[in-house]
Parts: C-alpha cells; sequence; structure tokens
C-alpha cells in the first residue's frame, strides 16, 4: 500500500522534513483552514506529517493543525462577514458556487451555530460552514472556539487513525 506520506506532493513532503517543518506545516494549516490549498487532502496532512516529522511529535503536529486551520478559518470567516456573499462568489479562488452555498447556509439556518463543531469534525464538509456563519454574524468568539473544538475532534481522530493504524498508513 503507497505511504500517506507519498501522497503528499513532493515539494510539501521535502517542506515538511526541512528545518523549518513546523512553520511550513502552520502556514500549510492556514491555507488549508481559509480553503485555499487545493494542492493535497486534508485528510493526509496530519498523518503525513506524523510520518515526515516524526510521530515523536504528535502532540505539537496536532497542536500546529488546529491553530493554523482555525487561523484559516477565522480569515475565511472575517472576509465572509465584511466582504458578503458577491464578494465571495466573485473571487476565483472560491471554489464554492451559489447552490452549494445556499445548502450550506440552510444548515446554519436549521442547526446554528453548532453546526461549526460539528462540520468540523467531520470528513467533506470541514470548513464548509465558515462562510455561512460570517453571513449570519456569529460572534467571532463563538467562531473560533466552534472551529477549534471542532478542529481538535478531526484532527485528533486522524492522529489516532495514523497511531492505532499505522502500520497499514505507514
Amino acid at each position: 500500500m503507497r505511504s500517506v506520506a507519498s501522497a503528499l506532493p513532493v515539494f510539501l513532503q521535502d517542506l515538511l522534513v526541512s528545518d523549518a517543518a513546523f512553520v511550513v506545516l502552520f502556514a500549510v494549516f492556514v491555507l488549508e483552514g481559509a480553503m485555499l490549498l487545493y494542492v493535497a487532502p486534508s485528510e493526509l496532512l496530519v498523518p503525513g506529517a506524523l510520518v515526515l516529522i516524526g510521530d515523536r511529535y504528535l502532540v505539537p503536529i496536532v497542536a500546529v493543525a488546529v491553530v493554523g486551520a482555525t487561523l484559516g478559518q477565522f480569515l475565511l470567516f472575517l472576509v465572509a462577514k465584511y466582504g458578503g456573499r458577491e464578494y465571495l462568489l466573485s473571487r476565483s479562488w472560491f471554489r464554492v458556487d451559489e447552490s452549494r452555498l445556499e445548502r450550506f447556509d440552510g444548515w446554519f439556518d436549521r442547526w446554528g451555530s453548532v453546526v461549526v463543531l460539528a462540520s468540523n469534525a467531520m470528513l467533506f464538509t470541514r470548513g464548509m460552514l465558515t462562510v455561512p456563519a460570517g453571513f449570519a454574524e456569529m460572534s467571532p468568539r463563538r467562531f473560533v472556539v466552534f472551529s477549534a473544538a471542532g478542529t481538535l475532534v478531526f484532527e485528533s481522530g486522524l492522529a489516532a487513525l495514523y497511531v492505532f493504524g499505522g502500520q497499514v498508513l505507514a
């Protein structure tokens, strides 16, 4: 089976084994949180970092992932809050179309701010409620807490899968 680390782009693998590995990892997670990282699946970032940097750094890797992704999501939250719907939809870097955004708006309207935490803890919906939260005037403090909590659950789960299924993933 192919290694998790080999599924990451070569340039990212090279950076994660450099002396600046944690700085690079932080920057990668800021981009991932802001929905700007399209070169690597987010589900492989923590396991790949554990392979390349070393699993003895599990806690710092998860911490960097949570802080970086939360910062990235918060920046996107602020863009949504102050830029608005039309601004985001007109940006080429924002790859969510109107119909998908409306669906996530509906989720936020139905379940409220707790859906930010829940969506950040699940595959395929990570970060998708960031923009509706910004549109809905959710409190920035509440957003950061819910975003970080959901991200902690998600990244810790990925780290646990790596640690407990490491023979398969490495």
